[in-house]
């Protein structure tokens, strides 16, 4: 197979973060805007391209407080960078259905190459005819290497909110016409 353009389902996909709270426990959100091109032979993602798009507005964690201060500018910064990025650079095949992606992630005006793994979960015709494709992408940033470093210090040591954020993608594509 060749590569070929693939439309991002947004219905049916998701993209989610987890980051350390007081140093002992996780707090969860998600990207409810994104948007994403890919070309790619699903069945071999080595020679694949990959752009995706995140809006930083549509950062939801279930708390309006918490989200507000996240698209301020201690966070995101909403105003000036409303959008995140990610360009694949390049993909090597792991294991069978099984790649690592690195490309270009930018967030706010810090862009560095960032590496995720990403996994093939199959194709299949949806009950309208159209070819679809899934894939689970998964990856840790330090918030800090791209500038969002606003923390406080906790009474008994340590820091209100972790540096790791883990990231967890379900995509969902349908072959483009």
């Amino acid at each position: 197979m060749t590569n070929a353009k693939w439309a991002l389902d947004a219905a049916h996909s998701s993209v989610d973060f987890s980051v350390k709270h007081m140093m002992f426990a996780n707090v969860k959100g998600s990207f409810n805007q994104f948007d994403a091109s890919i070309e790619a032979d699903p069945t071999d993602l080595t020679s694949a391209n990959i752009e995706f798009t995140i809006n930083t507005a549509s950062v939801d964690t279930r708390n309006a407080d918490r989200d507000a201060h996240l698209r301020g500018e201690d966070f995101f910064d909403v105003e000036n960078f409303p959008a995140m990025t990610f360009k694949s650079t390049s993909i090597t095949k792991t294991d069978e259905g099984e790649y690592e992606v690195t490309g270009e992630l930018t967030i706010k005006d810090t862009t560095k190459p960032q590496t995720f793994t990403v996994t093939y979960g199959g194709t299949g015709k949806d009950p309208w005819g159209n070819e679809k494709v899934g894939f689970g992408v998964e990856g840790v940033i330090n918030r800090s290497e791209f500038g969002l470093t606003w923390n406080a210090a906790l009474e008994t040591g340590g820091v209100l909110v972790g540096d790791k954020v883990k990231i967890s993608l379900d995509v969902q594509a349908a072959k483009a016409e």
